[in-house]
């Protein structure tokens, strides 16, 4: 058999990657010391990254959010990205300025109301020709809560009961509107409505009616991203969402919680392919192993400063831990578990006692510093290597079932994808399992997912619509 044969052969029947890229909003990414390194919120850094990855034909362009800026014993927390514009308010700029290129926002449903969101993503989708995304996230804390002057106005375990409602309500939105004109019938004295539907829900978190102000969007809704990980978190993206943008970037960890979810699907009338798996994960790139591998630790030591490492133990002890030495011991002292030391940091709010007896015992073993032991448990650098070795090892994690693609998340801003777009995906594409071009023009085309049909139900109080035929 001729060689390309053999190659197309060997590539029959692998998994597509997919990849997304996400600009740092949130957490200490970020290596703000590289003399390279541009601001968080000017719009060029935007357009910049956005158009590099969709040079690199990315599926998706991903921005996080926090709705409130962290806070460490009451002062704002410096050490995180402390500035975040509104979302769809940047991806409308650059719907301008790409093409094909997916645009996801995080929007939150525990602080928003479902007509706005819907309006706001409806006209996202428009702008872009069908590249619109929405990231389904809720608010734990009423420290958020306060800026919205809701501070403990729902329950936690009532957070993905609204979450799924708003999502219901905002498809209903989405699907209100009729093809056509506005038109009247005289003889019957009624209204022929193909444009402006009404809408009408109510339930436990909503009771609204109306009429939608946004056509259907050509994709018909807008892609759903969720990004839980608790029980009930992987129950509503199984039954709910598009994709989801997991933590699990560990090989063993992502097959576990790919075939968790993945699992679930079934039980919601839903095919394996209709949910894509990705997590988020960093690349760091050299001519060879030895030299990425010496640049990945620079990064992550960069990435954990002597004083996000304090900080970091600060959060889980629930105490001021100033006076020790970050390259020093653990401390000795036990954690305050009701003392809440770093606000808004989902990551550190639950099971600190617990938290802390497992990085004790992993100090203790492996004879870690406290800044050594922030770096182990934080997990470093994704994919570490040359062109090819990173390649192979984002190919093999895909084909392993460990996960459908990567949201890749840069190090410097906006360059830090440059490498991966340009020395990694050749040779992905070289490999017949990513694209060579865009070949569908929505979101839903880059993600091999089909459009959702329709809800046709009648909406209480509205006339049937009926065609020009019937009226006369």
């Amino acid at each position: 058999m001729p060689a390309a044969g053999k190659k197309a052969e060997a590539q029959a029947g692998k998994k597509q990657v997919h990849l997304a890229a996400q600009l740092p909003g949130i957490h200490n990414v970020t290596v703000w010391s590289d003399s390279r390194s541009r601001s968080q919120i000017a719009i060029d850094s935007f357009i910049r990254l956005a158009q590099t990855v969709e040079r690199g034909k990315f599926d998706f362009f991903f921005l996080a959010e926090g709705l409130r800026p962290r806070e460490h014993k009451g002062q704002v927390y410096d050490l995180d990205v402390v500035g975040r514009p509104e979302n769809l308010t940047v991806l409308s700029a650059l719907a301008a300025v790409t093409t094909h290129l997916g645009l996801a926002a995080t929007v939150n449903a525990t602080f928003n109301e479902p007509y706005d969101v819907a309006r706001r993503l409806a006209t996202l989708d428009h702008l872009s020709g069908g590249r619109a995304a929405w990231n389904v996230v809720t608010s734990f804390d009423a420290f958020t809560g306060e800026n919205f002057r809701r501070g403990g106005f729902l329950a936690e375990s009532d957070r993905y009961t609204r979450a799924a409602e708003f999502l219901d309500v905002a498809r209903t939105l989405w699907d209100s509107w009729r093809d056509g004109d506005v038109r009247a019938d005289p003889k019957a004295g009624d209204f022929l409505l193909p444009g402006a539907g009404r809408f009408a829900h109510r339930g436990p978190h909503f009771d609204v009616s109306g009429r939608f102000s946004a056509p259907r969007g050509p994709q018909g809704h807008p892609v759903i991203i969720q990004a839980g990980e608790s029980d009930q978190g992987r129950e509503f993206a199984a039954s709910d969402a598009d994709v989801i943008f997991s933590k699990y970037n560990r090989l063993d960890e992502a097959r576990d919680f790919y075939r968790d979810v993945k699992g679930r699907l079934a039980g919601h009338g839903r095919a394996e392919h209709e949910l894509k798996i990705l997590p988020t994960a960093t690349a760091v790139i050299a001519d060879t192993d030895e030299e990425a591998a010496a640049y990945a630790d620079e990064i992550t030591r960069a990435q954990v400063s002597p004083q996000t490492a304090i900080a970091h133990l600060e959060a889980v002890w629930g105490r001021d831990l100033s006076a020790y030495d970050p390259d020093g011991p653990l401390p000795d002292v036990e954690p305050e578990a009701e003392s809440l030391v770093l606000e808004g940091h989902s990551v550190f709010r639950k099971g600190r006692g617990e938290t802390a007896r497992r990085w004790r015992k992993l100090a203790e073993e492996r004879g870690l510093s406290i800044r050594e032991l922030i770096i182990e448990v934080g997990g470093g650098q994704t994919f570490v290597g040359s062109p090819r070795t990173v390649a192979d090892a984002i190919d093999h994690f895909v084909q392993s079932d460990g996960a459908d693609g990567f949201v890749f998340v840069p190090h410097l801003t906006p360059g830090g994808l440059d490498d991966l777009v340009d020395r990694v995906v050749p040779l992905l594409q070289e490999k017949g399992v990513f694209r060579q071009e865009y070949t569908g023009t929505t979101l839903r085309d880059h993600l091999g997912l089909n459009a959702p049909a329709r809800d046709t139900r009648p909406v209480p109080g509205e006339r049937p619509v009926r065609s020009e035929k019937e009226a006369s």
